[in-house]
């Protein structure tokens, strides 16, 4: 461990890195928005942001549109401290865009642009194996599932860091707009199921995954299987729950003033891949754990309180300053 508590074992997170486009007023459809901001987003690429931002080690592995908005988003991983060697341009396909609002009913509406995106280009010859040889932990999403050749590359990548000895985090991040149909969509999310050391989903995705309208103990123990070793079910501003093979329970939400939950389940997961990149064992041990969660709730609940995703991710000394603001 370092001296600010955060860990030096390396955090690899694999898939996409875009630009959502967020309309200038709240509260608009897309059509109605007056005007758009750039702002850049792509879970795996927050999540290796909200690590080093945490004073942690993490590199992001993707492929960019080589094009200003690519290497834009190149400058800020690098900006951030993150290792970009893993990261590849492509000639011929754009960065991905995401246009992105958050309408007067409070769900938010999402318009993608990539038809092909350079990320879904991603080949397995193009892989840093180096790198991710090198991961403690290896983290991912779902939407690298989504086509060919990406969809191989993300395979071959799991298996490497896997045979490499490293901890395998899944984080599905539901983005049903991207698949072609809804059976599609579960039955690839389930496919590299059981290859996760770590999974972590909203109350949301566990719905959708158990076909259950119950967010409980049962419908999220449905979800372990054999390698798991530990399920987190986030639940907004109620906290998480987690399950291991030996027990299970909750954590409390921190309770903040939300403006925009943009990037709280990324800095939610960045945070906790932060605590185990040099400690594993701290999974089986129920006090550490909740800890652990702790720690990473209150980053998820910092994120909430400002606008966007990247520029929200809080630094070790602001959760820490937060947390014992609140003994």
């Amino acid at each position: 461990m370092t001296s600010n508590g955060s860990s030096s074992g390396l955090v690899v997170s694999f898939g996409e890195m875009l630009i959502d486009f967020v309309p200038t007023a709240s509260g608009v459809s897309l059509a109605e928005a007056p005007g758009f901001l750039k702002a850049p987003g792509g879970a795996p690429a927050n999540v290796a942001i909200a690590v080093t931002r945490l004073g942690g080690k993490s590199a992001f592995i993707g492929k960019l549109g080589d094009d200003e908005f690519g290497h834009m988003l190149a400058g800020i991983l690098k900006q951030y401290g993150v290792i970009a060697e893993g990261i590849n341009f492509d000639q011929g396909a754009r960065t991905a865009l995401a246009f992105v609002t958050l309408r007067a009913d409070g769900e938010r509406e999402f318009m993608f642009y990539r038809n092909p995106s350079a990320d879904m280009l991603l080949k397995p010859e193009e892989l840093n194996l180096e790198l991710i040889r090198s991961a403690k932990v290896f983290h991912y999403g779902s939407i690298s599932l989504i086509v060919q050749p990406c969809r191989s590359a993300h395979l071959m990548a799991m298996q490497v860091a896997r045979d490499a000895g490293a901890l395998l985090s899944y984080d599905p991040n539901l983005r049903l707009a991207l698949w072609p149909s809804v059976e599609e969509a579960r039955e690839q999310i389930m496919s590299i199921w059981d290859k996760a050391d770590l999974i972590k989903v909203s109350d949301e995705e566990l719905k959708f995954l158990t076909g259950s309208d119950e967010i409980d103990d049962a419908s999220a123990m449905s979800l372990l299987h054999p390698n798991l070793k530990l399920l987190l079910v986030t639940l907004g501003e109620k906290g998480c729950r987690y399950y291991t093979k030996n027990f299970h329970g909750h954590v409390e939400a921190f309770h903040v003033t939300a403006v925009d939950t943009t990037g709280a389940g990324d800095s939610f997961v960045g945070a906790f891949l932060c605590k185990i990149a040099d400690d594993r064992s701290l999974i089986e041990e129920e006090v550490r754990l909740r800890e652990a969660i702790k720690y990473a709730n209150v980053c998820g609940a910092i994120t909430t309180t400002k606008k966007g995703a990247i520029p929200a991710l809080p630094s070790h000394s602001e959760v820490l300053s937060l947390m014992k603001g609140s003994q």
